[in-house]
């Protein structure tokens, strides 16, 4: 069939919500759509997602939820998968093309996500959880002149590697902020303007890695972009560095970098994202020098409420026939029953 005003109720779309949403943008699906909901946030094993998707339309995705090729072979009336998210590599893009589904996402948080990177960097820098977890186990008896002495923060260098907008709104904090020397490496170099108003120089990635006082990792994840900092990486930063990651699992060997801090190599690493998580690697869990937080770097109420926004947004755009509002690939033509 044509696309229609989903309004009208014969012809209602099928949508599954994968994840727990907020209950407003739910009924707000609801008045539009027929939804299967999971308000009890399991999350889906592919064979179940493939089971609950086989006569649904629409879907409306977190980066748990993996969308491929056999899952696409095996829901045929699939036509648009909105994340809610800004990244997706939870896509195979090409697959999802090839088989005339759309794809969307969520870029509604550079400037939330940035200030938790600048969040992260200070607390790792200044080994905050260190110090808390030192202080509720009763262990604080005294002052002592190094007493969790950490890294400057103020007037260091900073390096970015990935340099989108989040990488930008970074820089744009760490310069004009707290007066920080900002080095980044990119695939492309930033416009003039874009690097004078985030006070920012392209240099390469090896002398990022030898001269930064704190690397902060903001790169999309890509099969090019994995284990972009394995050990050869880390040997390269100075032992009194620190490392941030706020991009994706999997862009740092985190077994590699396990080995680094144990034998401070590195000084101290801030990591909210993780390779195979909600696992964590057991070495990474086992040291006192890195702060780990749960994939939270976009976690604000308004935040969280724009993405689950945007991604009802896409859907109902979509199927009533303005088309997608942020589309991350142009699907090939396919005919519907």
């Amino acid at each position: 069939m044509t696309p229609t005003t989903p309004t009208h109720a014969a012809v209602r779309p099928r949508i599954l919500v994968a994840r727990a949403v907020f209950p407003d943008v739910l009924e707000r699906l609801r008045a539009v759509f027929d939804v299967e909901a999971n308000q009890e946030d399991q999350i889906l094993a592919p064979a179940e997602l493939a089971h609950r998707l086989a006569d649904k339309q629409g879907v409306l995705t977190t980066a748990s939820e993996r969308i491929d090729a056999a899952l696409l072979a095996a829901c045929p009336q699939l036509r648009i998968v909105a994340n809610m998210a800004v990244g997706f590599n939870n896509f195979d893009v090409d697959a999802m093309g090839a088989a005339g589904v759309q794809g969307t996402n969520t870029d509604v948080l550079t400037e939330t996500t940035a200030d938790f990177g600048f969040a992260l960097l200070m607390a790792t820098a200044r080994r905050l959880t260190e110090a808390e977890h030192y202080l509720r186990a009763g262990q604080w008896k005294q002052w002592r002149y190094d007493q969790f002495a950490g890294a400057e923060v103020h007037g260091s260098r900073l390096g970015i590697i990935g340099m989108g907008r989040i990488g930008q709104g970074i820089a744009r904090r760490a310069a004009h902020g707290f007066g920080m020397d900002v080095v980044y490496h990119n695939r492309s170099r930033l416009a003039p303007d874009l690097e004078a108003a985030c006070k920012a120089r392209y240099v390469g990635k090896e002398e990022l890695l030898r001269t930064a006082d704190h690397v902060l990792l903001v790169l999309p994840y890509t099969p090019a972009s994995h284990h972009a900092i394995g050990a050869a990486e880390l040997a390269l930063m100075k032992p009194t560095a620190t490392l941030v990651n706020i991009a994706r699992g999997g862009i740092v060997d985190d077994a590699a970098l396990a080995v680094a801090l144990r034998e401070q190599r590195i000084a101290a690493a801030g990591l909210d994202v993780f390779e195979g998580e909600p696992r964590v690697h057991p070495d990474l869990l086992a040291l006192s020098n890195v702060v780990l937080t749960p994939h939270i770097a976009s976690a604000t109420v308004p935040t969280r409420r724009a993405m689950a926004t945007l991604a009802a947004d896409n859907l109902i755009a979509f199927f009533d026939g303005r088309g997608p509002l942020t589309p991350v690939n142009t699907p090939a033509p396919r005919k519907y029953d």
